[in-house]
């Protein structure tokens, strides 16, 4: 079949149509058992290399949290006030991306190392640990871009799809995704409450403070800990060390944002209706977790801070697999898109973060909402 690589380019807007190309049923079958030996090929290899991997991360980000802490609390001066708190968003970054996102994913569960269990460990961001795993690793993770089930396109709040309808809220969406960048952990944390669920008479208020429970747990030991503890233990340096992990908070916040958004809104992607995936087989699912991400383009310290999600496509095929492996398996999984026809979105964080910026500004207007009724393609379901 033809290649099917897509490297956005400047200015690009495929619409709905640009979708996936039709599997057959054995061509599904066969999709799926190419990338279920490549799967058990990489787990067959687990060992070492991969638990020194993510111990040499760990240690690098507690070396930047401590260097960071100390240089806000006892520090003078501009310098070390920029030293101290970029030191600091770094150890934000690399323990949310390629520390906790992964570990909370299991991709370390086979060690049986308890510091490492995807159950237990609960990382440095607002969001309760159970939620996220509900919310992401299940609902994301298995509905992947279908509108209506994966809560994860456009979080609810933005359009980011010709595929869901239009509403005057979406007016204001390139405002309302700006302050989401700003306030993206809140954004994850209050995401699994489904507080929209309570508004529309879905969800009673009883059942909300239950499952708000955890969420306020976790959001005050983090205020308490970034606003309150280290502060104090500064003595006259409080307001600087409040203002340094306010600033390396949102340096977090605003790259975990970007990273995220760029591996699943960008154009390429495609969308799908719940009714374009009925009896879906495993290839055919396969084929959805394919066309609905995307990767970024850059070097090994890039993808380390992206937490490797710059391989979202290889994410979304094996999100149990470590993801330090995504770059070795990525050339493979490209041959394989380029023998099933199927489509492998790339571009550089540049390219792909104008692609999200355009397409929040066109489908805040309603008159997409009318295209798409005439434009949307279906996955055929299995025979």
């Amino acid at each position: 079949m033809k290649a099917a690589m897509i490297r956005t380019p400047e200015g690009a807007h495929p619409t709905a149509t640009d979708g996936p190309a039709r599997l057959s049923r054995a061509d599904a079958d066969a999709l799926a058992a190419e990338l279920d030996a490549l799967r058990a090929e990489i787990v067959a290899e687990l060992g070492a290399r991969d638990v020194a991997h993510i111990r040499a991360v760990i240690h690098a980000a507690v070396a930047a949290e401590a260097a960071g802490r100390a240089l806000l609390a006892i520090g003078v001066g501009p310098i070390s006030f920029v030293a101290g708190t970029g030191a600091l968003a770094l150890a934000k970054i690399l323990e949310n991306m390629e520390i906790g996102h992964n570990v909370m994913h299991g991709q370390y569960d086979w060690t049986g190392d308890e510091t490492l269990d995807s159950h237990a460990y609960e990382w440095d961001i607002v969001c309760a640990g159970e939620h996220w795993r509900h919310s992401h690793n299940f609902e994301h993770h298995t509905y992947t871009n279908i509108v209506g089930r994966d809560r994860d396109v456009g979080y609810g709040i933005l359009r980011v799809s010709e595929v869901q309808p239009w509403r005057p809220l979406h007016l204001i969406q390139p405002v309302t995704a700006l302050s989401l960048a700003l306030l993206f952990q809140w954004g994850v944390a209050l995401h699994d409450l489904r507080i929209y669920e309570t508004l529309a008479g879905e969800q009673s208020v009883s059942e909300l403070a239950e499952r708000s429970r955890p969420f306020f747990k976790k959001a005050g030991w983090q205020l308490l800990k970034d606003y309150a503890l280290y502060p104090a233990l500064a003595l006259w340096n409080a307001p600087r060390v409040a203002a340094g992990n306010l600033l390396a908070n949102g340096a977090r916040n605003l790259w975990t944002f970007a990273v995220i958004f760029c591996g699943h809104f960008p154009a390429g992607v495609h969308f799908y209706r719940e009714d374009e995936v009925t009896n879906e087989r495993r290839g055919h699912w396969y084929a959805r977790q394919l066309s609905g991400s995307a990767n970024l383009e850059g070097g090994r310290l890039f993808h380390i801070l992206t937490g490797h999600l710059s391989f979202q496509i290889e994410h979304h095929l094996f999100p149990d697999l470590p993801a330090s492996r995504y770059p070795q398996i990525a050339p493979r999984v490209r041959a394989i898109c380029e023998r099933y026809g199927q489509s492998y979105v790339t571009g550089s964080l540049r390219q792909q973060v104008k692609s999200v910026a355009s397409k929040l500004v066109r489908h805040a207007l309603p008159k997409r909402a009318r295209r798409a009724r005439a434009t949307t393609t279906a996955l055929p379901a299995a025979a």
